[in-house]
């Protein structure tokens, strides 16, 4: 029987929800930043920990799994809950990124590394790199659920890059005018993504950066490319804009810092950017459609593993699995061909995405 649609909340509702919504975000402006992020972080863990909550964290749990197969049972519980933990001071600092990360003041609680780590940037040397490497001419670029994706957008906005960043809008229409007002009062410029397919070219094709949060699951349609070792279905938008557009894909993150590492800064981000695709780094592979979507999500499981705990595992990140696994049949010799041609996939490395594959399938 097929599904009925979901019904949306009167108009009159809505707005009731997003006043509440709005006013409950006012109390931690009042309580104050340091305050707000240590009940914050509290009330992420009880709530991870919750009973209604408990699939939700095994799967978190599972994922862990995947990804660092040689913690044990109590190091991923404990990763799990700090990504609650992560997520709902994440929505403290949302409140607070407009006040604190200004023209004048972003560098005093963000700072920006380069694809080397050990690579400082002084705030004005950083704001000549990133200008040097977007400013006029078209630009990708990607991040994942990982750090804060919201910071990155506004600080970038406010280094002066009018970022066009692909949104879906909420279903509360009076909560989406609020939340799209607050992201664009710096110059970030929020794209509908059921209309991305004309924007996006057009606004590549005039040389303005386009951004995406890069790591959802794409659908039994999407690419399949290795991500920490399991095949994940990943969308090929990314990859087809940049080369449409001769477009370098920029990978980059905003990590939070421990206060015990971050000189007193009152909410301590670094932007680090994990790679940059270039388009002569694709000319001359056997498919560089492929090539740019598994190095972009390297890219994603490189910026996770620096900080896993500030990763949304409890995602649906595996949802999708490839044809061949979903008819119990091998890896195609395509595929694994497709895999082999990855100059940072060694045999060991391509046998073992392959062979877990092979498990999923159940394949002979």
């Amino acid at each position: 029987m097929p599904k009925k649609p979901k019904r949306p909340m009167p108009a009159w509702l809505q707005t009731v929800a997003a006043t509440g919504l709005r006013s409950a975000m006012t109390l931690p402006l009042a309580a104050g930043i340091g305050p707000s992020l240590a009940v914050a972080d509290r009330l992420g863990r009880w709530f991870g920990a919750l009973p209604f909550n408990r699939k939700r964290l095994d799967r978190a749990i599972e994922h862990l799994a995947f990804a660092f197969p040689g913690w044990t049972i109590e190091q991923r519980r404990a990763c799990a809950l700090d990504a609650y933990s992560h997520l709902f001071q994440l929505a403290v600092e949302v409140a607070y990124t407009p006040r604190l990360v200004g023209d004048d003041s972003w560098h005093e609680h963000i700072e920006v590394v380069g694809i080397d780590p050990s690579t400082r940037f002084d705030p004005c040397s950083a704001r000549v790199a990133l200008k040097r490497l977007m400013a006029g001419r078209p630009a990708v670029m990607i991040t994942g659920h990982c750090g804060n994706w919201e910071v990155l957008g506004y600080a970038l906005a406010v280094l002066g890059f009018q970022v066009h960043a692909l949104y879906r809008p909420l279903d509360n229409r009076a909560l989406d005018r609020w939340v799209r007002e607050v992201r664009q009062r710096k110059g970030l410029v929020l794209l509908d993504k059921f209309g991305a397919t004309e924007n996006l070219p057009r606004l590549l094709s005039r040389g303005h950066p386009v951004a995406f949060v890069a790591d959802q699951n794409a659908g039994d349609r999407g690419l399949f490319v290795p991500f920490f070792g399991r095949l994940a279905s990943t969308y090929k938008t990314i990859g087809l804009l940049a080369m449409q557009h001769e477009a370098p894909v920029i990978c980059a993150m905003a990590r939070r810092i421990h206060p015990a590492k971050a000189g007193g800064r009152t909410m301590p981000y670094r932007i680090e950017i994990a790679d940059v695709i270039e388009p002569s780094d694709w000319k001359g592979q056997p498919d560089p459609l492929f090539y740019i979507t598994a190095r972009y999500r390297l890219a994603i499981e490189r910026m996770v593993r620096s900080a896993p705990e500030q990763y949304l595992w409890m995602h649906r990140i595996w949802k999708s699995r490839p044809r061949h696994e979903r008819d119990h049949k091998p890896v195609p010799p395509a595929l694994s061909g497709k895999l082999r041609a990855l100059p940072w996939l060694d045999d060991a490395a391509v046998e073992r995405v392959v062979e877990q594959s092979r498990r999923e399938s159940g394949a002979a």
